[in-house]
């Protein structure tokens, strides 16, 4: 896959902002808000022909009439504009293109003409990258960069989200802020007509900021390099993927979404598996998915050790262990000698370790102790059930 010219996006100096309203109803305007609110310390260029000034910054009436070619544009007009706005920015010089407009292949079969047409004028400028269209926008709090009409941008983290819905986005945008979930790109990537998934995979993957990746997908229209990115960098960077679409009635929802049908399920399944990404299946499971990679170290390896205060919870825990593919630890000789001198005698004499119902904080904290200090444990999943 190609990284190519991705850092115009992610780390812009100047932004043009193509359909810049002073209308608060206006996708432009709240794209400039967001530009000139959030923290970016670079040149932002309104563009409207109809407006000398915009938010009290000088409006320029095209790309071309800019006094230096901005890094990105983003491009906030109705639908049969945009090819020719593809045209001038590629002319102009322009880097990075994130269009925002929808109306195109998801829409029917004009829509897929006028991408169609956006496809002819890309191909004449190999060095312009484009995200969408028919997407929210790009979000890098890093770098103070909010280049989309979501209402809230989220605290700097590591953890990068790429989703074909901008609806998840928000709605994953307003838990992330409430919960002060850290992020280090949020990427709506609507259409896939350039810039896709395996794209973005490479990028984030060579990306310091980054920690762990988050998928929505609908579609792979590049499987090869979807497969290739994922391989290249899941051991080091946790990928978890939901994928929407899983039945044929869903399948035909999300064409009509982003215009592209959704696979086989079973063979997405088993091209996951294969990558190295954690499948998820519920959106709550998501969520606690960016929550725990956003405050929780890497494991050093698969073994996990249970230690609990009910059994049954604790076999309910390894189930779902050995569903998922994971390792129960087996605990060293030293490590069972020592939680047989500080556990009453009828404790489980293994693992998941049993600590009895009646436990109180201090047998809790001795037995965590040995249990995290055996050299055949990885990671610890603590079960406590009130009694």
């Amino acid at each position: 896959m190609s990284i190519r010219n991705l850092d115009f996006i992610f780390n812009p100096k100047r932004i043009a902002v193509i359909g810049a309203s002073d209308d608060k109803s206006k996708v432009g305007y709240m794209v400039l808000r967001n530009l000139i609110t959030t923290g970016f310390n670079g040149v932002v260029y309104p563009v409207n022909s109809q407006r000398e000034a915009i938010s009290g910054i000088l409006a320029y009436p095209r790309v071309s009439a800019l006094p230096r070619v901005p890094d990105l544009a983003v491009i906030c007009t109705p639908s049969h504009t945009v090819p020719g706005l593809v045209r001038d920015c590629g002319e102009a010089g322009v880097r990075g293109l994130v269009i925002l407009s929808a109306g195109f292949r998801e829409g029917g079969q004009e829509g897929k003409d006028l991408e169609d047409q956006i496809t002819v004028e890309r191909k004449k400028f190999p060095n312009l990258r484009i995200i969408g269209p028919n997407c929210l926008g790009v979000i890098a709090p890093h770098v103070g960069l909010n280049a989309s009409f979501a209402a809230d941008t989220p605290r700097p983290g590591h953890i990068a989200l790429i989703s074909q819905s901008g609806a998840l986005c928000t709605s994953l945008l307003d838990w992330a802020v409430q919960q002060q979930i850290g992020f280090s790109h949020f990427v709506s990537i609507g259409n896939m007509l350039d810039v896709g998934f395996g794209d973005l995979i490479d990028y984030f993957g060579e990306d310091p900021h980054t920690k762990s990746i988050i998928l929505y997908v609908e579609s792979i229209t590049d499987a090869r390099g979807f497969m290739s990115a994922a391989r290249a960098f899941s051991r080091s960077k946790p990928i978890v993927a939901y994928k929407a679409g899983r039945f044929l009635e869903s399948a035909h929802a999300a064409a009509s979404h982003t215009g592209a049908m959704a696979g086989e399920d079973s063979v997405c399944n088993a091209a996951f598996e294969r990558a190295g990404i954690e499948r998820v299946y519920q959106m709550g499971t998501m969520f606690d998915c960016a929550e725990l990679l956003a405050g929780q170290k890497l494991p050093r390896g698969p073994r996990l050790a249970i230690v609990t205060n009910a059994g049954g919870p604790g076999v309910m825990a390894t189930d779902s262990l050995i569903e998922q593919r994971g390792v129960l630890a087996r605990l060293g000789d030293g490590s069972l000698a020592k939680l047989s001198e500080v556990l009453p005698p009828w404790w489980s004499h293994g693992n998941p370790v049993d600590v009895l119902g009646d436990a109180g904080p201090e047998r809790f904290a001795q037995a965590l102790a040995i249990v995290l200090a055996d050299e055949h444990v990885d990671a610890v999943l603590v079960v406590l059930t009130p009694q």
